[in-house]
This record gives structure tokens, C-alpha cells and sequence, in this order.
């Protein structure tokens, strides 16, 4: 029974994990910098600079995803357009991409500038943690402009199926910005200590150079001459633009209902106390890794179903993104039990405090049981933008997580007093509503797709 159903998809699991592997470890550089803040803050810095940069981390995650979403509005476009060898229209959407991700990035930072930095005092958090928190998210802001100028290059190779480049610049990315925020942080070598600022500076500098060298590589290679001949620097069509914006700006919101959830529960639990919130930032950490790594995995789906729908080979398409839920299904099973077996052990890698320890373990407990829920609804959004379907399921994640996960954690953990464990209780049935949903829709929308062929 199993060997025949392992054979029907083998051929799809080798195909999807070529292609998703390197994305996986490209995707992971995103959380692995916040990953790496925290872990040089608790250690070299303490319980009240790791709860500022939770705080940070929770804000600026949102202003992240917003543009990570926009950025993914080419990708689908280039492996549909990869698909029917259409070349020349992969240069202009790069050309029209790389306007549109550059504006939105200069507008996420204003709004940080001038937006967040004025309300971060008003947001019912310790005077002490906000202190800390400005000149860190100052440098977080300035970031998200070379980040997005990378994203732009980093979504059209990998719509192209060139995924280890982007993967390899992250690695000595994350390696430099690890090497540098521990300098900055300590004051190694000369330079005075900046403490929780340092981890910013370190983080800015990083985004910069990956950005020129993504770049770099997309325009001077070899393997891209016949997909950029008519890319043009800076030109903006509006026929093209407006394509990429109405998958790029949903997908947006997807990713912005989510981790705004998240970063609302971080809201809720700062008002709670500072230990708790040192606490969340530690198990949302390790769980927002795992997401990174699921997310990878659907972007491959992302591309193989783009490409499919492209060639228009739907039983094809529909098998491939069948065995994308497969894998996921048992990676996510696999790091549910790591979280489950070795809950009072991981919360070390970020701090000695014993109170933030014993919280982050309980935490970690929920975030095990979540895992597939969280596993799964990504890589449903993954193939539904595959084919286009962007709309219904932006509305499917607002649902979930803003009309049912946070009611339901502010109920549970402040009316009825249970705390922070209660508002991951509300988080996690957000999570299961969205994968549900949106896996119907995905049975709903390929099966048509078989009809109609």
C-alpha cells in the first residue's frame, strides 16, 4: 500500500527538494539575523535588550513580510513566463520589479521613520526595553531598502530555478553579520560597546553587501543573457507592474495578517510583564525557523506550480503540489517533536535567566503542537500563488488570524487570566483554521483545472 503511493511520487519529492533546499536555506537567512540578534543580545547584553529586541523584532517582522510579499509578486510571473519560453518577458518583469520593490522599500522606511519610532512610546511597554528599542529598529529600517533591492534579483533567479546563488550569498551573509554584531556588541578591537545598537549596525551592513553581490551576479552571469536582454534599469510599465502588484500586494497581506498576529501577541504579552515577553521572543524565535523553513519549501512549490500552470500540464501541477504537502507534513511532524522532547533545552541558546527558561519551555510545548497547522497553511498559499489565486486566500488568513487567533488569545490569556500560554492557545487555533481552509481551497482550485483540461 505505501510502496505504490511512495512510487506515484518519488519522482515529484526529488524534483521539489533540488529545488526547494537551497530556497530553504536562502528563506532561513531572513530568520536566522533576528535568530542571531537575540542570541548575542541574551548572552552579551542581558534580559532587557533581548526583550527590545523582541519588541523590535515583532514590529519590524511585519514591515518585513509586507515586503517579502511584494518582492514574491515576481516570482510566479517568471516561472509561468519560463514555462512558455517566453524569455523577453522575463527581463521586463525583472525591470518593473525592481521599481516597485525599490518605492515600497523606501515607504516602509519612512513609515518606520516617521510612523513607528513616534508610537513605540505609547504601546504600554517598559520605558527601559523602549529605550533600548529605538536605535535598534533605526538600523532595522535602513536595512529593508538594500534587503528588498536583493529580494528583487534573489525572486527572479529562483523563478528561473537558479535557487543556490541566493542560498550561498545568505550563508556568508548570516556569517557576517554574526561575526559583526558580536564586535559591535562587545567592543571587540577598539570600538566601543553599542550593545542592542550594534546588532542593527551589524544587520544593515550585511543587507548592503549581499544586495550588491545578488545583483552583481544576476547582471554579469552567463546564465542570464537570454532573460535579460531587455531589462532596463529602472523601467516601469504599467500593464507589467500592475501584474506583479496584484500577486505581489495580496501575497502581502497574507504574510502580514500572520506575523501581525504574532507580533500582536508580542503586544499583549509586553503589557503582561518583561520576563514573559523575553520568553515569547525566545519560543517565537526557534518557531519562526521552522516557518522560514517551511516557507522555503513553498516557494519551490510556488515555482513548480507556476511552471506547470505555465505548460499548462495540470495533472502534473497537482501531483507536484500534493507531494509538497507531503514533505512538509513530515518535516514539520519531525520539528514538532524536537520542540515536544527538547523544550527545556533550547531556550539555552538564547539565555541563562532561569524565569525566561521555565516560560519559553511551556511555550515551545504549544508551538510543537502547531507545527504541521503552520507547515501546511504556507505551503497551500505557496501553490495557490502558483496559479494566480491570491485573493480568496488573503481573505482566508485575515479570518483566521485577526477574527478567530487573537480574539481568542486576548480572551484566553487576559480576560480570563491564563497568560501568555493563553494567547499562543489562541495563535495556534488561528493556524489549524487557516491550513484547513486553505487546503480545501487547494482541492477546490486544482481539481477545476483537471476538469477544465
Amino acid at each position: 500500500m505505501i510502496l505504490p503511493f511512495y512510487q506515484k511520487y518519488k519522482p515529484f519529492y526529488t524534483d521539489n527538494l533540488r529545488l526547494a533546499i537551497p530556497i530553504v536555506v536562502s528563506q532561513l537567512g531572513h530568520t536566522l539575523v533576528n535568530m542571531a540578534d537575540s542570541i548575542i543580545v541574551g548572552h552579551f547584553a542581558g534580559t532587557i535588550p533581548l526583550a527590545a529586541v523582541s519588541l523590535v523584532n515583532s514590529i519590524f517582522m511585519l514591515i518585513l513580510v509586507i515586503g517579502l510579499g511584494i518582492s514574491y509578486g515576481l516570482t510566479p510571473l517568471i516561472a509561468q513566463e519560463h514555462g512558455r519560453k517566453n524569455n523577453v518577458e522575463c527581463g521586463k518583469l525583472l525591470s518593473n520589479s525592481l521599481v516597485i520593490n525599490f518605492s515600497t522599500s523606501v515607504i516602509l522606511y519612512l513609515f518606520i521613520h516617521f510612523g513607528t519610532l513616534s508610537i513605540i512610546d505609547h504601546m504600554g511597554q517598559s520605558k527601559e526595553v523602549v529605550a533600548q528599542a529605538k536605535p535598534y529598529l533605526t538600523y532595522l529600517g535602513l536595512s529593508i531598502i538594500p534587503l528588498m533591492v536583493f529580494q528583487t534579483f534573489k525572486q527572479f533567479a529562483e523563478g528561473l530555478g537558479f535557487t543556490k546563488q541566493a542560498m550561498y550569498i545568505s550563508v556568508w551573509g548570516n556569517v557576517l553579520n554574526i561575526v559583526l554584531g558580536i564586535i559591535f556588541v562587545k567592543g571587540l578591537f577598539g570600538i566601543a560597546p553599542m550593545g542592542v545598537k550594534g546588532v542593527g549596525l551589524s544587520t544593515l551592513i550585511d543587507r548592503t553587501i549581499m544586495a550588491l553581490v545578488m545583483s552583481f551576479y544576476v547582471l554579469r552571469s552567463k546564465y542570464f543573457k537570454a532573460y535579460i536582454s531587455e531589462f532596463k534599469l529602472f523601467d516601469l510599465d504599467r500593464l507589467r507592474a500592475g501584474k506583479i502588484f496584484k500577486i505581489g500586494a495580496p501575497v502581502a497581506m497574507q504574510y502580514a495578517f500572520e506575523i501581525s498576529a504574532f507580533s500582536g501577541a508580542a503586544i499583549l504579552i509586553g503589557t503582561i510583564g518583561t520576563v514573559q515577553q523575553a520568553a515569547h521572543q525566545v519560543a517565537i524565535n526557534l518557531a519562526a525557523v521552522t516557518y522560514m523553513l517551511a516557507s522555503g519549501i513553498a516557494s519551490a512549490a510556488t515555482i513548480k506550480t507556476g511552471n506547470n500552470f505555465g505548460k499548462q500540464a495540470y495533472p502534473e501541477l497537482r501531483k507536484s503540489a500534493i507531494a509538497s504537502y507531503h514533505v512538509i507534513i513530515a518535516f514539520m511532524s519531525l520539528t514538532a517533536l524536537l520542540f515536544v522532547f527538547a523544550n527545556s533545552y533550547l531556550p539555552f541558546i538564547y539565555t541563562e535567566d532561569d524565569a525566561v527558561i521555565r516560560i519559553a519551555a511551556q511555550l515551545l510545548i504549544i508551538a510543537g503542537f502547531f507545527q504541521l497547522f503552520d507547515g501546511t497553511q504556507v505551503v497551500g498559499l505557496g501553490v495557490l500563488r502558483g496559479i494566480g489565486d491570491v485573493n480568496i486566500p488573503t481573505l482566508i488568513t485575515f479570518i483566521a488570524y485577526w477574527l478567530i487567533g487573537i480574539p481568542l488569545g486576548y480572551f484566553l490569556g487576559i480576560t480570563m487570566k491564563i497568560g501568555v500560554n493563553g494567547i499562543w492557545y489562541g495563535l495556534t487555533v488561528g493556524l489549524l483554521t487557516a491550513s484547513v481552509l486553505l487546503f480545501l481551497r487547494f482541492q477546490n482550485k486544482t481539481r477545476s483545472l483537471l476538469i477544465s483540461n
